[in-house]
């Protein structure tokens, strides 16, 4: 089974003549806009050239003010750059955001207004009528609501795409395979859920410790609302939900990273465990998609393991971009039951932000801009 992965439209050969694109990241001090500088660095289409942070952070150097938390060291690309404060005149093509909701929207705005196209992990613009809520493999047809957004909000070249709440991207991307096939009609998710996913220092050692915490503020709400928009359709005026019935239960667990959620589902047509399983294992995506950087060719991937997936040992697997499906069984009350697991800070943040960047380059939405002397034209625009 196929992915829609191009959105009915024709990917560019990238990267043109060489040159890479300019990226910016915003928030770059937090978990997440780590994660992103981490994964910017020797990345083949994208540069970082530009951190930006609270105005506490700002003129200094990154490597000083940053409290780096990844196994890895801190890139030598990004240790000496300048932090600078969240004006929207860094010499980039385009941003990165990984702003805290506090003062993600009104800043994501700014930038989209100053001609910048913003690759957003916040949640203040996911659910707005003009904004793509993306994961590729599964929507990216709805990116062609970018022009009607532009247009409603006065932006030229700037504008803005999200990526989903952690919890909803592993999910979703699992659903996807099972909703083309069969048909989806109610989804009961109960998820627990790593500390990595609250940022740093996240949660008291002395609350998760030896502990479940049965509540994490607004994640049911985004997990109960973003399966619809981004399994539903853009219609060319607006996105029309899918129509689901989703109930969500959300833990934080005392696991460092990974997302495992068990759910049970009702499908619309009768299938077999065989023919659930067959079509999570054969989702693909085309060979075009399957040539990002970023993307894997099967981001499905299915344990025959009884015990599997467990954090520990499957996190990383399609290195962090896969959700991992295992236990297919049948479900007494609905049709289907599974447990699944995803890696919140790559397939859930910095690598579905990385992932719809690349998709956006070669789809042509991105444009390179002049120096910032030339009071922020953009030079070679790219019509989408």
């Amino acid at each position: 089974m196929n992915a829609n992965s191009s959105g009915g439209q024709q990917f560019r050969p990238f990267p043109e003549g060489g040159k890479k694109f300019k990226a910016g990241v915003l928030g770059a001090t937090g978990m997440v806009g780590q994660r992103l500088v981490s994964m910017l660095a020797n990345h083949p289409w994208f540069e970082l050239t530009e951190v930006a942070a609270s105005e506490r952070s700002a003129t200094r150097r990154y490597a000083d003010v940053v409290r780096w938390h990844l196994d890895t060291p801190i890139p030598k690309g990004a240790a000496d750059l300048t932090v600078k404060t969240l004006a929207p005149s860094l010499d980039c093509d385009f941003v990165f955001s990984a702003l805290d909701s506090s003062v993600a929207g009104p800043a994501e705005e700014e930038f989209a207004r100053a001609g910048y196209p913003v690759v957003s992990n916040s949640k203040n613009h996911r659910m707005a009528a003009d904004v793509p809520l993306l994961i590729p493999e599964v929507n990216a047809a709805h990116l062609d609501a970018i022009p009607l957004q532009q247009k409603n909000r006065g932006y030229t070249t700037g504008f803005i795409v999200t990526n989903p709440n952690c919890s909803t991207a592993g999910l979703v991307l699992a659903l996807k395979p099972l909703a083309d096939a069969f048909g989806l009609e109610k989804i009961f998710v109960v998820t627990m859920q790593a500390v990595s996913g609250a940022g740093y220092p996240g949660v008291a050692s002395m609350d998760i410790q030896g502990n479940v915490v049965p509540f994490i503020n607004g994640e049911e709400e985004k997990m109960e609302t973003e399966p619809q928009k981004l399994l539903g359709k853009w219609n060319g005026q607006r996105f029309v939900d899918a129509g689901l019935s989703l109930s969500a239960h959300c833990n934080r667990v005392p696991v460092i990273e990974g997302h495992l959620e068990s759910v049970s589902l009702s499908l619309k047509k009768v299938a077999s465990l065989g023919e659930v399983r067959e079509a999570l294992r054969t989702f693909e995506v085309d060979a075009a998609f399957a040539a990002l950087p970023t993307a894997i060719r099967h981001p499905v991937v299915v344990l025959d393991d009884e015990a599997r997936p467990q954090p520990r040992r499957d996190v990383n697997a399609g290195n962090g971009m896969a959700a991992v499906v295992g236990r297919i069984r049948p479900c007494p009350i609905l049709d289907v039951k599974l447990t699944l697991l995803s890696h919140n800070l790559v397939r859930g943040a910095a690598g579905a932000a990385l992932l719809n960047a690349e998709l956006l380059a070669a789809r042509g939405f991105f444009a390179r801009r002049v120096s910032q002397s030339a009071d922020h034209q953009i030079a070679e625009p790219v019509s989408p």
